[in-house]
């Protein structure tokens, strides 16, 4: 019996990164003999077991036959027979496809390093088309690691996976698990470019792929293609490390672009509207989270009133504090601003400009969310007992009132955004 540390840790530390979790291989052991040792079942599928100290996984070496479409279709078979070059083979990518043995040797049976040192995803064998959330994983692989290209052949053979339906097969849960882990990479728009170059954005989120050539006025849009212009804020969006439900909105705040009339174009009059009914159907079909849908509609509807802020009047402004329910959820009011902010840095060429001028939106709204908050609704309430009907005006008003104070103050201080 003998064990190896296996796939990422072994790439990582080839790397120079820092390793996260260790996964390991066993060769030449029954389920059996792992439990007399002491290890604990946890796999499904196929045997794993936890380490009784460490935690860490152990699975036995094994080899897969592909039975059914999609994912989900294989049947493994583990053996002492099985050998680490075999358990090896079935891995997606080479870097992916090395092991460590206990005295540190290096296992590169397909070329991992000479793939590592030159910064390229290949699969190791054509195995690799048989499972379509390999796809995927490469992809968020290209978003982690930048500087890596796919090898020539790889991308062929994913461009074929797509032809032949395999994308279409994977079930909404896991397309949505490597979308949101790709976001929370360094450089998302990584991800989405992969999966464009091979067709498979296309097939999975069509709402996103439609975006690419659709022109935007150049005066404010210098890069042009809507789809450019979302690669660039989703950007912004990891550059300043935002959560996941931010990137997400980040990603979908133009999405009515790709659906406004070409006839009107460079304009996109409605998109905001038009937009939100195209991602309430992307969450209800990858099954996204609420919290990630809910800042996402808001984002896609009020980013055009956001960039306009220093220009509505107290009462528009107020209006605003009330549709996005900021008087009960303002942290979630403050994520829209930041993923509207996000919209506005992701623009142009010159990107260290537009990542760091000023943004006064989100410390305005911010500003006079706060002076409208501060009205005491209940005393609002209490002075209208007698004509409850009226208290939602009446609090309003007041709300009203007190940004026009918050404007007309911060504006002879000097101190407006």
């Amino acid at each position: 019996m003998k064990t190896y540390v296996v796939g990422g840790a072994v790439r990582d530390e080839l790397l120079g990164l820092p390793v996260q979790d260790r996964d390991h291989v066993v060769v030449g052991a029954t389920p059996e003999q792992m439990l007399a040792a002491g290890f604990r079942p946890v796999g499904k599928d196929f045997p794993v077991f936890l380490h009784p100290d460490t935690h860490e996984e152990y699975a036995l070496a094994r080899t897969e036959r592909k039975t059914a479409p999609g994912y989900h279709g294989f049947v493994f078979h583990t053996s002492p027979e099985v050998t680490l070059e075999d358990d090896l083979v079935r891995r997606d990518l080479t870097i992916n496809a090395m092991a460590r043995a206990e005295d540190g040797t290096i296992v590169d049976p397909y070329g991992g390093q000479r793939d590592l040192e030159a910064r390229l995803f290949r699969h190791v064998s054509e195995a690799f088309a048989e499972d379509p959330v390999r796809i995927l994983r490469l992809a968020r692989f290209a978003a982690r690691f930048p500087d890596f290209t796919v090898a020539g052949e790889t991308l062929a053979l994913m461009k074929k996976m797509v032809a032949d339906g395999e994308v279409d097969a994977l079930v909404p849960e896991r397309v949505w698990q490597e979308l949101s882990r790709g976001l929370m990479e360094a450089h998302p728009s990584r991800m989405l470019a992969v999966l464009r170059d091979c067709g498979a954005l296309a097939r999975i989120l069509p709402e996103l792929d439609a975006l690419w050539g659709v022109p935007q006025p150049p005066l404010h849009h210098p890069e042009v293609d809507t789809g450019v212009h979302m690669m660039l804020v989703i950007d912004v969006a990891a550059e300043r490390k935002h959560t996941l439900a931010v990137r997400f909105a980040a990603l979908m705040h133009d999405l009515g672009k790709g659906i406004t009339p070409p006839d009107k174009w460079p304009a996109h009059h409605g998109h905001e509207g038009m937009g939100t009914k195209l991602i309430s159907a992307v969450c209800k079909r990858l099954k996204v989270p609420n919290d990630c849908r809910d800042l996402a509609l808001m984002t896609a509807r009020e980013h055009g009133n956001v960039s306009r802020a220093q220009e509505l009047r107290a009462n528009t402004i107020v209006t605003l504090f009330e549709r996005c329910d900021a008087f009960r959820k303002p942290e979630r009011f403050a994520d829209m601003l930041a993923a509207a902010e996000c919209d506005a840095r992701g623009r142009g060429h010159e990107t260290h400009e537009m990542r760091t001028r000023a943004y006064p939106q989100g410390p305005y709204l911010l500003g006079a969310l706060g002076a409208a908050r501060a009205v005491n609704a209940g005393e609002v309430a209490a002075r209208h007992a007698e004509q409850r009907d009226r208290i939602p005006e009446a609090v309003h008003r007041e709300r009203v009132n007190a940004v026009s104070r918050w404007i007309y103050s911060a504006a002879r201080a000097g101190t407006q955004p």
